[in-house]
């Protein structure tokens, strides 16, 4: 395994980042497909025997379980300093007009009963979600720094918004002399590469650490486009992402796999990794060989033709990804 600092930082992540969201207890939320404890269990095992230090959660995936199964499954297999786990903060947890966003009290609440879930003292890296309409950037970004300085969180992180707002952030955390976001997780990949016009370039003005979420596509660049999952027949947010023009990407993936004798997995996700403004891919897996293609894909080196027939085919998308 591949080690590398997270943003301009000297935390060391391992190049492919678990995403966590597939675990979790399939009658809490609205995620049936999730992977209950045991059924976990062999992934996380499987991640840390390939090298894998870094594990990406949520406190609103399965409703809170799926951080329980994260902190419970991995402080059982590995001392807590040996991983690098992070979370999220935004979605709703609760009912009530405090139950979800980015003021300071629910920054305040859900940083501790995220650690309580997760059975840790810490978080090493704690990240918004999305950008939050109703709260003041300034309010979210002191709460965020005093939970820093209180020890309950290392790093913070940001995830999907429009670069003019990631900007403002960074701005105003320089301005006050508050902890300043070290990460972006942004949708990216194949299918969707918006994030080439503005925000990725911003990333590497900045030194940012990009750990994009779903960089295959929710599994649509691993297999053929009819073919379903039992998560894609439910899944109503990831049919909103791609259409039928988007085909022609997954065929050239799949192409250019055969001739390699390999898998399209690998495929796509060498593509991601080739650039160099990413840091560490989020997989998710919920078969064994998907982390086993992840982690072959570390070693595929795509030549510079089939990168451009991988490209070439890319139309232009609506932005997406932000709420």
């Amino acid at each position: 395994m591949d080690y590398i600092a997270l943003g301009n930082t000297g935390l060391q992540v391992s190049r492919i980042c678990l995403g966590c969201m597939s675990y979790g207890e399939p009658t809490r939320g609205n995620q049936p497909w999730s992977l209950d404890k045991d059924s976990a269990k062999p992934f996380f095992r499987q991640a840390l025997d390939a090298g894998i230090n870094f594990f990406d959660t949520a406190n609103v995936y399965s409703a809170g379980s799926s951080e329980e199964i994260t902190g419970e499954t991995l402080l059982s297999m590995v001392p807590r300093d040996e991983v690098v786990i992070a979370s999220k903060v935004n979605g709703r947890m609760r009912p009530g007009p405090n139950g979800e966003g980015l003021s300071r009290k629910a920054i305040l609440s859900e940083v501790d009963n995220s650690l309580k879930r997760l059975g840790t003292d810490y978080l090493d890296l704690y990240q918004i979600h999305r950008w939050d309409y109703n709260t003041p950037i300034e309010e979210t970004l002191e709460a965020l720094h005093d939970v820093v300085k209180a020890g309950k969180v290392r790093y913070i992180g940001a995830s999907s918004m429009h670069s003019w707002q990631f900007a403002k952030a960074l701005y105003l955390a320089d301005l006050h002399g508050w902890t300043r976001f070290v990460s972006m997780q942004n949708y990216y990949n194949l299918l969707y590469r918006e994030e080439e016009r503005e925000m990725l370039p911003l990333c590497s003005d900045q030194k940012i650490g990009v750990i994009p979420w779903s960089p295959l596509a929710r599994g649509r660049l691993t297999r053929t486009w009819q073919e379903q999952t039992a998560r894609s027949e439910v899944d109503e947010f990831g049919r909103s992402l791609y259409s039928d023009r988007d085909k022609p990407i997954v065929d050239t993936v799949i192409e250019i796999a055969g001739e390699r004798g390999t898998t399209p997995a690998q495929v796509a996700l060498a593509w991601v990794l080739s650039k160099s403004v990413v840091t560490s891919p989020i997989v998710g897996a919920t078969k064994p060989h998907h982390l086993a293609d992840a982690i072959a894909a570390l070693d595929l080196e795509l030549e510079p033709s089939e990168v451009e027939r991988l490209e070439s085919g890319y139309r232009p998308h609506n932005v997406i990804g932000f709420r």
